[in-house]
Order: C-alpha cells, then structure tokens, then sequence
C-alpha cells in the first residue's frame, strides 16, 4: 500500500516527508487558521462553504492566504484523488509562516497551506446507536471579544481543556457554557436539544462556530416541517430535553442521552434525532460536488 500523500505549498509529499518550519509561527503561536472537511462517495461535501469559512477566518486575523478561493478548492480535490480516497477527512490548515521568536505577525514569511487526507472515527460506532454521554465543562468558551468562535483558528487550547475535563469523567464530549452562563457548543461539535417537537440550537451570539453540519441539518429539520429555533439556551434546556444531539463535521449526527448524570427524554436517542441522521447521511451521498471556482 503506498504511502499517504500530504499537499504542503503546492506540492504533494509521503507522509513521512512532510515537514513546516520550528519556526513558523502556527506552531510557536498557534497562528493560523483550518478547516475538517468530509468526502462522501468521492465527492467533497459543501466545498465552496468550507472555503469560503476557510477564508473569512483567515481574513478575521488578518492572514493572507497565498491562492485563491479556486485554487484552495483545487488542492483539496486533487489531494483526495492523488489519495485514492472515496470516503475521506480532509483537514486544511493555512498558518501564518516561519519568522522571528516574537508575536509580530510582520515577521513572518511564507504562509503555508496544507491538505491532509485521511479516514476518520470520531465516536465508536455503537454511540451512534445508543447514544452519547456528556458532562458540563467548568473551562468556559472563549469570549466573543477576545477571541470570536467563528474564526476556526489552530489555538484549540481552550476547547481541549475542556476536552480533558469530559475524559477525565469517563465521556467523550463536554459542553462549554459562555460567559453568561448559557450553553454555547461541545468542545468539537454544536448541540441541539428538541422539546414538544420544536427543535432548538443556540445561535451565533452564544458565541458558537457556525458549523457546516449544523447549517445542513437545520435545512432537513426545515424541510422536514419541523420548527428549528436558533435562540440563547441553558442548561435545563438541556436537561429538560426530549432529544438532544450533537452535529459536526467529524461527529455527523450523535444522539445524547445524559448530561451531568441526568437522563435525557427517556434516555434512548429520540426519533427526531434518528431521522435527521438518517436524512443527512441520504444527504452526503446523494448531494452533488460544488463545481470548483475559478483559480
């Protein structure tokens, strides 16, 4: 079996020789931004959105990216294919260069672009079916103006802090409150709770990232005749939930069934979350590719 192909500044290298700088500053700084993508059937899923959030995070820290929307999207394609992969991971990551032992971003040269291709299992299988247990995290999400959750930046510090609070109770997930108290997202994923058939998600001013996933499983809930609100929730929202699950690129779709010991609904997966899983996994292999933008 031949060895992986990583995409670093325009050219495909093996795995093992695939290398950045000591120096570069995504490393010394966590000075960068990135992007999980997912392939489905050999066709990448929402790639003009994932580029597109892509580059707004770069734009938010003020990091020029060193190709274009369609040149982005052309690499990620073309590594994928030089992969053979079908069905895929894709992490992008664009960090801010090599330079000095210092903060000043001017200091730096050479912005690196890297496409990873890989298999990825987020949560064992089994979860899928019987569903996740999570516990609050004590670790707050950062606040909107210190650092705004929708720039999907390489400082993930404060997302794997809670992270290890949620290992270290025995779960896989946690959820991160903001800093008013109300629940925000999972350390990895966003979070829906559903109540008497309307189905809630806190929106973008509970300082959440606006997932892709999310985005996606809004519209089936839509077009599912369902009621979704985007509004501030807490935590005996959660608790008081008939459903709860969780959505990210990685996670797809996961049923919760107990947060903080506490059982949710009739602490099975619901059936609302059965079916919108089922309708975005129709979704992924049925949605055709985004043509690819102009380079």
């Amino acid at each position: 079996m031949s060895s992986p192909k990583v995409y670093v500044a325009g050219k495909l290298y093996e795995k093992s020789e695939a290398k950045v700088s000591v120096f570069d500053h995504g490393l010394l700084y966590g000075d960068g931004v990135f992007e999980g993508i997912r392939a489905y059937n050999g066709r990448v899923f929402r790639l003009v959105r994932h580029v597109d959030r892509l580059f707004d995070s770069a734009r938010a820290i003020h990091l020029k990216i060193p190709m274009s929307p369609g040149g982005m999207a052309r690499a990620i394609v073309d590594t994928l294919a030089a992969n053979g992969l079908v069905d895929a991971y894709i992490r992008v990551v664009v960090t801010r260069g090599s330079g000095s032992l210092g903060l000043d971003p001017r200091k730096t040269t050479d912005p690196q672009v890297i496409v990873i291709t890989d298999a990825i299992a987020l949560y064992p299988a089994e979860l899928y079916d019987h569903g996740l247990k999570i516990i609050t995290a004590g670790t707050m999400r950062n606040h909107p103006a210190a650092l705004n959750p929708r720039v999907k930046s390489l400082n993930y510090l404060n997302n794997i802090m809670a992270k290890i609070e949620a290992t270290n109770a025995g779960c896989l997930e946690a959820l991160m409150l903001n800093a008013r108290g109300e629940v925000a997202e999972c350390t990895g994923d966003n979070i829906f709770v559903v109540k008497r058939g309307v189905v809630s998600t806190p929106s973008v001013e509970s300082g959440i990232l606006e997932g892709i996933t999310r985005e996606a499983v809004i519209e089936l809930a839509r077009a599912r005749g369902l009621e979704v609100r985007e509004r501030p929730l807490d935590r005996h929202d959660v608790y008081t939930a008939d459903e709860c699950f969780l959505t990210g690129t990685a996670a797809e779709v996961i049923p919760v069934v107990m947060c903080d010991g506490r059982a949710l609904g009739d602490g099975a997966p619901g059936p609302i979350s059965r079916d919108l899983r089922s309708r975005f996994h129709e979704l992924v292999r049925s949605e055709p590719q985004d043509p690819i933008p102009p380079v």
